[in-house]
């Protein structure tokens, strides 16, 4: 679905879940089309501002399946920053990141991680602190592996955990505050 409430388009949209949204709900950090996982929905206009806009950068973590099976070079060089095309800014080289390499897919509740004998592929989970447009996906192709799955698994402390697709889980402002690492939100 699109991480949004209305669009011009005849696409599933956020309101089309069975919950009952408080008026002014929007999406905060958004998922494109392809990618799933966390999405944070707020009436809280400042969280934008400050989980994203904030002087202390905040942590994204993701798992990401890619073609072919990536070697260790590769995830030293995703690691130590590569660089990428951004619409705006031209070439850019992205900061260092966490990235981690699994064997076998990890174990991740709801979410079934495929794992095809027959088709070469890897797992990565991978933690950054900078947000460029579609950037885990540039990041993957900067190094010849595209991005065939994507799913943000956090923010901050704030997991996906056994949250199923398409569900919602209401979380208390102190504690939701408390999980993203946003010091400043009674300003």
């Amino acid at each position: 679905m699109v991480s949004q409430f209305v669009s011009v388009e005849d696409v599933p949209l956020l309101g089309d879940l069975d919950f009952d949204f408080p008026e002014g709900t929007h999406a905060v950090g958004r998922l494109d089309g392809l990618s799933e996982g966390l999405l944070i929905l707020t009436t809280n206009k400042k969280v934008t501002r400050l989980l994203f806009q904030g002087k202390t950068p905040h942590k994204r973590t993701y798992l990401v399946r890619v073609n072919n099976v990536i070697t260790p070079e590769k995830v030293q060089q995703l690691r130590e920053g590569v660089n990428i095309s951004v619409r705006s800014d031209g070439d850019y080289k992205t900061a260092p990141c966490e990235v981690h390499l699994f064997n076998t897919p990890p174990d991740v509740f709801p979410y079934q991680l495929e794992q095809n004998p027959f088709i070469a592929h890897s797992w990565l989970q991978v933690s950054l602190y900078e947000g460029k447009r579609h950037q885990v996906r540039s990041m993957m192709r900067a190094v010849n592996h595209p991005c065939r799955r994507l799913i943000r698994i956090a923010i901050e402390d704030l997991h996906l955990g056994d949250l199923a697709s398409g569900h919602v889980r209401e979380i208390e402002e102190e504690q939701f505050f408390f999980l993203l690492k946003i010091d400043d939100w009674e300003e």
